[in-house]
């Protein structure tokens, strides 16, 4: 019998493709049950909405959606938005309604009501979840796992050309240290392998061919994400986090124990992963990403997936 991961993806969708893309991959993989979609940072509020259009475009009413918390936990940081997010996916004016519970009640209270069962997936800043823990520690003895997008090791064969800080630690490195800290059971997918996987000008236009509505707003999202960055490539960051919880065989990962270090500057928060004997973190760091990628363009493109 087929297990069936139940889980929450916490989200900062709509400046890189790449959150729009991991939801896309979380709708159409029939081993996640999504009990809701939280959004975070900047402006939660235009991200819910985002995933609510997403929802709309695949026919999905059973997915509660959520808007969190804006700025980070202290609100000693300055927020980064592209500035186009929304663009290519929500029309001028349109209406789109999302749940009126706040993201980090609805994180304590599913978690709480469903001990051991769920698994949070986090591809944004961490500031919901750590909220949640600080509001309710025993959220950590709890969840099933936390699967997050976040930091970077420089342990493995990349290392020496990987930056030190990644953007969903550095946006809130206050929020992850507690995340880190908490005790709960974590994989760290982190620029040790999300830069080894990438999608390209090819896959945009394999998403136009199919004619599935969502993919084709997919697509012109990922038109403006090329044009943003100057590239007709990007990484699949978030994409591979959602992708473990169907073939966890995709990473190597070894058992550490990370703090995140910090200062009062804006750029900071580096991820310092260790071996310790109360270590609770999968620290990814090597990825078969050619699998990742046909795995990730057979769901979006309906097809057989092995």
């Amino acid at each position: 019998m087929e297990t069936i991961n139940r889980v929450i993806i916490d989200t900062d969708i709509g400046s890189d493709i790449d959150d729009a893309l991991a939801i896309a991959l979380a709708l159409r993989s029939p081993e996640l049950k999504l009990e809701g979609v939280t959004t975070v940072y900047g402006d939660s509020d235009l991200r819910a909405r985002m995933v609510s259009k997403m929802l709309q475009l695949c026919g999905r009413t059973d997915v509660p959606v959520l808007a969190g918390l804006n700025p980070s936990l202290l609100g000693n940081r300055p927020v980064w938005m592209a500035g186009h997010e929304g663009d290519g996916l929500i029309e001028p004016g349109e209406e789109l309604a999302y749940d009126t519970c706040h993201a980090v009640d609805f994180i304590i209270n599913t978690v709480m009501s469903n001990p051991g069962e769920i698994t949070l997936i986090l591809i944004g800043p961490l500031t919901n979840i750590a909220a949640a823990l600080i509001r309710e520690p025993l959220v950590a003895n709890n969840v099933k796992e936390i699967v997050l997008m976040g930091g970077v090791t420089r342990l493995g064969d990349n290392g020496a050309d990987l930056r030190v800080v990644e953007h969903n630690i550095a946006c809130d490195p206050e929020a992850a240290s507690v995340v880190f800290g908490s005790g709960a059971p974590i994989m760290m997918v982190g620029l040790d392998v999300t830069l080894k996987v990438r999608i390209t000008e090819k896959e945009r236009q394999d998403l136009i061919r199919s004619g599935d509505p969502l993919n084709l707003k997919l697509a012109d999202m990922m038109e403006r994400w090329f044009a943003y960055v100057k590239e007709e490539h990007t990484f699949m960051h978030d994409p591979l986090t959602v992708s473990l919880l169907i073939d966890r065989s995709l990473v190597k990962t070894k058992k550490m124990s990370v703090q995140v270090e910090y200062d009062h500057r804006p750029r900071t928060g580096q991820t310092i992963a260790s071996f310790a004997d109360d270590a609770n973190v999968d620290v990814c760091l090597d990825v078969d990403s050619d699998r990742l990628v046909q795995l990730l363009m057979s769901r979006l493109l309906k097809e057989n997936a092995s």
